[in-house]
């Protein structure tokens, strides 16, 4: 069943860390299957929280997308981001039908 991965930065203390985590992070998530469907800072905030800059990537199933995230490539990024970012990240399985 296909899943999506969501990615909310809640806060971000360090745009230099940031942008060496998203130049690993998107070869290492397509690498792994994942397909970007929307990425970037928000149009309209109607309800919650002014959050910041969100990803939405495709996987074919929640585990490939787990598979992805403990994958080496992505740990690498995970690692250049280190403390220059606070996320939430929400895997979701797509609704049939």
């Amino acid at each position: 069943m296909t899943a999506y991965w969501i990615n909310t930065f809640t806060a971000i203390h360090d745009e230099d860390k940031l942008a060496r985590y998203v130049a690993l992070a998107g070869p290492a998530m397509r690498a792994a299957g994942g397909v970007f469907l929307a990425r970037g800072n928000p149009v309209h905030v109607l309800e919650g929280s002014s959050a910041l800059r969100t990803t939405v990537i495709r996987f074919e199933s929640a585990d490939a997308a787990v598979a992805a995230y403990r994958s080496a490539a992505y740990q690498e990024a995970l690692a250049a981001l280190g403390d220059g970012a606070e996320r939430d990240i929400r895997i979701l399985n797509a609704v049939d039908g």
